[in-house]
């Protein structure tokens, strides 16, 4: 026997069925090796006690505190009318602050026994504030004193793990689980090569489990998470490493531009030179379309470096190689703008097949859900004929209908907002897979690059044509200095009457989203008074007030795709002085004659967000000012974010921080699967490091065995990483 079906042993055999429906419903645990795999995420000490000073509100918290005070109190209610209820407040200290515990009712008798001033204990439940002061009602708690089975030595000095946990299984209880299971440890197969446990001198897997549960001492737990650590790296840098091997066996036509066709003549009509990074990106883009096997490379750029200019280049080369190439924009506004770009760019060179048109010119045809029957007809024919070499497109392009002549590349714009099925169909349409080209302009830091998209090659962009200016960008605190707004609009009535145009961002549209249910709801403690601002209320009342005379207009998500493109081509034939919108205009709208963006509760945007909206003004020679509106207090974190994103432009700065702000999961994202956010104790930003380290070694061990066939324990390690859906996430990429 190999041992494997120990920890595979269902819990609800090992705990009984109704803490193993709990496990299951709210922690997600349904095996013996899945709990094993539930580490603690800190430890007390006992005679080290938490500081009760710092709780945080409304949150489950597990603390070690002795009982200063207890008293019984009774009272009138309408369930104890003649003064019967019961109500016991007991007080408890652990040095550096008090808390109140309240129990009520039948619930008074077995703590008014048990807790006595002195006692200390082990205390759970949610932070609630009555009267002012904190308080736990009706906590769970276990006493920390020897009783005849248990001498008091074994508690005293005793690291006290304390795992994630939920209001309906506390901390201890799913100790003591995991004191039921922790013998099957001995049984974990290792899924690291045992040269590259012994040369990195790491714990072998049972003996890391055991000292994770179960340390005698801090450096017990250091090493239990180091090896643990690789163990999460590893794992999934093998099953990205192996993606990458598959991918290079795959076929696909080389696509190599001739010298003198449409890239050339393209090339030779530019009115400005390609900065090095430019060149170099291309060079890598040309180099990967040359081989026999599918690029996979994602292009990250600052917001306005250039990566439409280098993802066109691209689609070109493939055109002139005889192929064609397409380009999948997350939402019809970008599509067209992106469509309207190239066109300008390519001039005579997009009217192939017209009397206009250049020697070497291809037709750009653009596709989406909301044109014409006749007009879709036309471009659906220029597609399957190959007289198109270049489409344009939203998520229409992958419906049944569409077929290409001869598809050999897939651009595809901003990723994460794309399913993985979405970018798979697109794929599937090549007679074999096209190349794949994954433009975000999201700086992503090395580390997640290398753990969310470590299946691509990743090339980057990190210089600004030249001619592009610099934003200032200031925050405007709405609440606190009122006159700052004032000075805002002025600023902007200052650039309009320089003849330049400004936007206003607000989060919300404000019309019939409003969910009604919600409308009448009062918020709770703590929550914000008004909704988030929106499109519609702010544009009339600008209007009316400060930007009194000025032509604004509106655009958001739920206008008609035309009604869209009608603002969108006003607003950059200068005939909009200001555009209020919502995020819609993100992502690669480019207006260079737009030089002010008052961003309204900024604060409701990430960081992310802030430095893509902001990358849409200073894109001609004039300066570009951005306004960061918020009625949140100076000290509170939402006002950090937006002073961290006033202070630099640096994308990949701000994703730092970003990233250091939010959880882990939340930066491997929903959009990534669960094979993404199956890590527990390895942090992105933190573990760079061993990140690197387990790439390499996953890279030069998939290399020597593909199948992992001298590698029983990865393979079963690999597997429960990846269940049978995400091993799809996988394939699909």
């Amino acid at each position: 026997m190999d041992g494997v079906p120990a920890l595979q042993e269902p819990l609800k055999k090992v705990l009984g069925p109704a803490t193993a429906k709990v496990m299951a419903e709210h922690l997600g645990l349904h095996t013996v090796g899945d709990l094993l795999h539930h580490y603690p995420r800190r430890y007390e000490e006992r005679g080290q006690l938490t500081h009760l000073a710092d709780l945080p509100m409304d949150e489950h918290v597990t603390v070690v505190a002795q009982v200063a005070d207890a008293r019984l109190h009774s009272f009138a209610s309408a369930k104890a009318p003649r003064g019967k209820g019961q109500r016991l407040e007991v007080t408890i200290t652990d040095g550096s602050g008090r808390l109140q515990l309240v129990f009520f009712g039948n619930g008074v008798h077995k703590p008014h026994k048990e807790l006595l001033p002195g006692t200390r204990a082990l205390f759970a439940g949610k932070v609630s504030v009555f009267n002012r002061r904190l308080q736990l009602a009706h906590p769970a708690y276990e006493l920390l004193r020897g009783d005849g089975d248990e001498a008091v030595e074994s508690w005293a000095g005793a690291l006290i793990p304390i795992y994630p946990a939920t209001a309906k299984l506390e901390s201890w209880k799913i100790g003591k689980a995991v004191q039921t299971v922790l013998p099957s440890a001995q049984e974990a197969l290792d899924p690291l090569p045992d040269p590259l446990r012994a040369g990195r001198g790491l714990l072998p897997l049972p003996e890391a489990l055991l000292k994770i549960h179960q340390p005698h001492t801090k450096a017990d737990i250091a090493d239990a998470r180091a090896r643990l650590k690789w163990d999460e790296a590893f794992v999934l840098q093998v099953a990205l490493a192996r993606r990458r091997h598959a991918e290079t066996h795959l076929p696909a036509v080389p696509r190599v531009a001739g010298p003198d066709g449409l890239l050339a003549a393209f090339d030779d009509r530019l009115p400005f030179t390609l900065t090095e990074g430019q060149r170099k990106v291309s060079r890598e883009i040309f180099d990967d379309l040359a081989t026999p096997h599918p690029m996979h490379r994602l292009l990250q750029g600052e917001v306005g470096s250039g990566k439409t200019l280098v993802a066109l280049r691209a689609m070109l080369a493939v055109v002139d190689a005889g192929g064609q190439a397409a380009m999948l924009a997350p939402t019809e506004v970008l599509a067209q703008q992106h469509h309207r770009s190239v066109t300008e760019m390519m001039g005579e060179l997009a009217e192939g097949g017209t009397l206009g048109g250049a020697e070497h010119a291809t037709k750009v045809v653009l596709l989406t859900g909301s044109m014409g029957a006749a007009a879709r007809r036309r471009a659906l024919l220029d597609l399957a004929t190959g007289e198109a070499g270049i489409v344009i497109g939203t998520h229409a392009l992958i419906e049944d209908k569409v077929r290409f002549h001869d598809l050999g590349l897939v651009v595809v714009d901003e990723q994460h907002r794309f399913g993985v099925e979405q970018r798979d169909a697109l794929r599937g349409k090549g007679k074999q897979p096209p190349h794949l080209l994954v433009m975000t302009a999201t700086p992503i830091p090395r580390t997640v690059a290398m753990t969310v998209f470590g299946d691509l090659e990743t090339s980057v962009l990190d210089q600004l044509p030249a001619g592009r200016s610099p934003i200032a960008s200031h925050v405007v605190p709405a609440a606190d200095k009122p006159h700052f707004l004032a000075r805002a609009w002025e600023r902007v009535r200052e650039e309009v009457e320089t003849g330049h145009q400004a936007y206003v961002v607000c989060p919300r549209i404000g019309d019939e989203e409003d969910d009604p249910k919600k409308a009448g709801k009062k918020p709770a403690e703590g929550e914000e008074k008004r909704p988030p601002l929106a499109v519609l209320d702010v544009a009339g009342e600008l209007g009316r007030g400060p930007l009194e005379g000025l032509k604004v207009e509106v655009l958001h998500g739920r206008m008609h795709p035309d009604d869209k493109d009608a603002v969108m081509r006003r607003f950059a034939a200068g005939e909009t002085d200001v555009l209020v919108a919502t995020t819609v205009i993100e992502v690669g709208v480019n207006v260079p004659n737009a030089t002010a963006m008052v961003i309204m509760d900024a604060d409701r945007f990430g960081v992310s967000q802030l430095h893509q909206l902001r990358g849409r003004v200073g894109r001609g020679s004039a300066p570009g000012l951005c306004l960061l509106v918020t009625e949140m207090p100076e000290a509170s974190p939402a006002r950090q974010r937006l002073n961290a994103v006033a202070a630099t432009l640096d994308g990949f700065e701000l994703s730092r921080i970003d990233l250091e702000q939010r959880r882990e999961g939340d930066v491997l994202g929903q959009a990534q699967s669960g094979a993404r956010s199956s890590l527990r104790v390895l942090a992105v930003i933190e573990d760079e490091e061993v990140i690197a380290e387990a790439r390499a070694e996953a890279a030069a061990v998939v290399a020597a065995d593909p199948e992992l066939e001298r590698l029983p324990g990865l393979r079963t390690a690999l597997d429960a990483l990846l269940d049978e859906e995400r091993e799809q996430y996988l394939e699909k990429g």
